[in-house]
């Protein structure tokens, strides 16, 4: 057990040669990154953490900066046996001092997480709904001929990366990058005249097929992707949609899914959400904002 008086843990900067021992800590309190989510965020930003003496990675903390004023705040965990200890704390902190005072910063928090962030001047500006599936099946969903499906081309990249900045409310070039290199799946959706209003990914984690981000015009677009990206997958599904997407969450239900949390959303130097144009149907992941 750590001792304040024994020890002091020094917050440093992980890089790919922790990544077993980052896996580790987060199987410890039940979270499942695995090596590819986790080189993903260090090669999108930036993980802080304690070491303890033996050389065991006892905390952690990322930061991903996007292009303009916004970054995103997420795997904060703490082994248990340093809970308590302030290393928490200190984690996120370096995590905030890393990028300039004017950048609004987001996360996506846990119950046991929030006072920690309302102490450090989080404020909590919307939720999120978190959906599980074990076994989609989704078949009544119509297809829609105004638009077709296609499969995500190099090519496409900077017309979905505006379409996600308008959706998201940030350019994030670097990580949407690394997240089309990461998916299982990608595919792009393109009206008459072949232009792109809309795309989805699917990530394939260790226990969830995790999708999103989703960003499409409305929600019958939107249920065309998540049918796409859901239809030869058998096992797990995850997403996590944004407040103000009542119809597109209750198509969620009838294909399976269930609404297993609401974790609150959180922002620090902005008292609201970035702007948002409503086309953001799932998110790409809590950590990603």
């Amino acid at each position: 057990m750590y001792t304040e008086d024994r020890v002091v843990l020094k917050v440093e900067q992980f890089n790919n040669n922790d990544v077993s021992s980052l896996i580790e800590l987060s199987s410890s309190v039940g979270w499942d990154y695995d090596e590819n989510e986790i080189k993903t965020i260090l090669s999108s930003g930036k993980i802080y953490g304690h070491k303890n003496p033996e050389g065991k990675i006892v905390s952690c903390a990322a930061i991903i900066p996007y292009d303009t004023n916004l970054a995103s705040i997420g795997m904060v965990i703490v082994h248990s046996d340093y809970r308590g200890t302030g290393l928490g704390k200190e984690v996120t902190q370096q995590c905030i001092a890393s990028v300039s005072k004017e950048t609004s910063i987001m996360l996506i928090s846990t119950d046991e997480g929030k006072p920690l962030y309302e102490s450090l001047g989080f404020r909590t500006v919307d939720v999120v709904h978190k959906f599980l599936c074990e076994n989609f099946d989704c078949n009544s969903v119509e297809v829609n001929n105004e638009f077709t499906l296609d499969t995500y081309k190099v090519d496409d990249f900077q017309q979905m990366m505006e379409l996600d900045s308008a959706a998201f409310g940030d350019r994030r070039s670097k990580f949407l990058l690394n997240r089309f290199e990461q998916s299982k799946q990608c595919i792009v959706v393109k009206d008459q005249n072949s232009q792109i209003i809309g795309f989805g990914l699917s990530i394939q984690g260790p226990i969830n097929l995790i999708v999103g981000p989703i960003v499409a015009p409305d929600f019958k677009t939107a249920a065309s992707i998540m049918k796409e990206l859901a239809a030869n997958h058998h096992g797990n599904l995850r997403i996590d949609v944004p407040s103000g997407h009542h119809d597109f969450m209750t198509f969620l239900h009838t294909c399976g899914f269930n609404k297993v949390n609401e974790p609150p959303i959180m922002m620090k130097n902005s008292s609201a959400m970035p702007n948002r144009n409503q086309k953001l149907y799932g998110i790409a992941a809590q950590v990603f904002g």
